[in-house]
């Protein structure tokens, strides 16, 4: 009687994995954009190696897909061909984008060939994957049962990020500044952000809350959500709660933490009485600051505004390098004669991001904040405000 090998025991905590199988056809074109829609959540190097792999989770004809990298996470849905054997697994994400990038389109067939690897076939080839089990995947929490929810038209939510997210801070002491804040009540929603020298304020006044509510939302997972956003889409649909919000449009949803903080109370800093009043073509002033700036101090980047009934002179001067720079723009000014400066890389940053044909600057005096807003007869008008600080010297 031959003798057999005697297994090994398992200690009794150890957990015993299934055996993933899968097994489905699928365009090589729509699976490749779909991962490479939630892609730019997969870590380059995580301390969880996990995480460097996609989740697959193959249900009827519908294939979920997961890219996390704990704080923040993509999952998308992808219709396949056909389905022969259901399952979940983990594959590199890595690997698997790079062959679907050499592949043209037409169909693959994808299934488990062992207990650690899974195999792509096309048309005229083949490669074999390595996988990993589902269970050694993190579970992924959304939000409680009574989040708040609340629909945005993708439009007005990708200008919105737009227009906001380059004047967050990047704040250690002050986490809360470092995101962009949403405001929202039953009149509009307005999205904020501010790192103490300049505030931008986005109003989408079609969307409304039952009742005022907010969160902070890190400027990482808001570029993220910038980037991957469609137009076309006609919603989004935002669920969030003290610690967690949660983005839905179309088949992909994006899962992220808050910044846990109080943001300052943004609408105590609006200027309400600035009575000088410069009216400006935005693109002339944004390519004249510009051309001026040049010849800033690169420590301050300092120019000065000199503003008179009819112009403006704006002038900039290095004196360690011994140059300077002056031009004069005639413009409408209504207002005393004013001398203001401002640190220029601040100043262009707001005007490059306004689309609106005119811009509006209000000043009180030279030491307190000017208000730039588009003209009212602009499309912008009413949407987009901006406070910047002057500066001394």
């Amino acid at each position: 009687m031959p003798f057999t090998e005697a297994r090994p025991r398992r200690p009794p905590q150890q957990r015993i994995k299934k055996h993933a199988n899968m097994k489905f056809n699928v365009s090589s074109t729509e699976l490749l954009k779909g991962l490479m829609d939630i892609s730019k959540a997969i870590p380059a190097k995580s301390a969880l190696p996990i995480l460097e792999n996609f989740l697959f989770d193959l249900k009827g004809n519908i294939l979920t897909v997961t890219a996390s990298d704990s704080e923040l996470t993509l999952r998308t849905e992808i219709e396949v061909d056909s389905t022969e054997e259901e399952g979940q697994l983990a594959v590199p994400a890595r690997h698997i984008i790079d062959l679907l990038k050499e592949l043209p389109d037409q169909p693959v067939a994808i299934l488990t060939v062992n207990d650690s690897s899974i195999e792509c076939k096309w048309t005229s080839g083949n490669s074999v994957l390595p996988f990993f089990p589902a269970e050694d995947y993190p579970e992924i929490k959304g939000t409680s049962e009574d989040a708040e929810k609340i629909e945005f038209p993708s439009d007005s939510l990708i200008e919105g990020i737009n227009s906001t997210i380059y004047a967050t801070a990047d704040d250690e002491i002050r986490p809360a500044m470092n995101g962009i804040f949403f405001d929202f009540s039953p009149e509009s929603a307005t999205l904020v952000a501010s790192d103490s020298h300049k505030l931008i304020c986005y109003t989408a006044k079609e969307v409304k809350a039952r009742e005022k509510c907010s969160f902070i939302l890190h400027k990482k997972p808001a570029a993220v959500l910038r980037s991957i956003l469609d137009k076309d889409k006609e919603t989004v649909e935002i669920s969030f709660d003290t610690s967690t919000v949660l983005f839905t449009y179309g088949q992909t949803t994006m899962v992220c933490r808050l910044i846990v903080g109080k943001y300052p109370k943004y609408r105590d800093v609006i200027p309400q009485n600035n009575s000088s009043v410069l009216r400006i073509d935005r693109a002339l002033f944004l390519n004249t600051v510009r051309r001026v700036a040049v010849c800033a101090n690169k420590a301050s980047n300092h120019i000065k505004l000199d503003l008179r009934p009819g112009q403006v002179e704006i002038t900039a001067q290095d004196l360690g390098f011994a140059i300077a720079a002056y031009e004069k723009i005639l413009c409408d000014y209504n207002g005393d004669e004013l001398s203001i400066g401002f640190k220029s890389t601040f100043l262009t940053e707001i005007l490059a991001n306004m689309t609106c044909e005119t811009v509006v600057m209000k000043f009180a005096d030279y030491r307190r904040a000017a208000l730039i807003i588009p003209s009212e007869d602009d499309e912008e008008s009413g949407k987009i405000c901006a406070i910047l600080m002057p500066i001394m010297v």
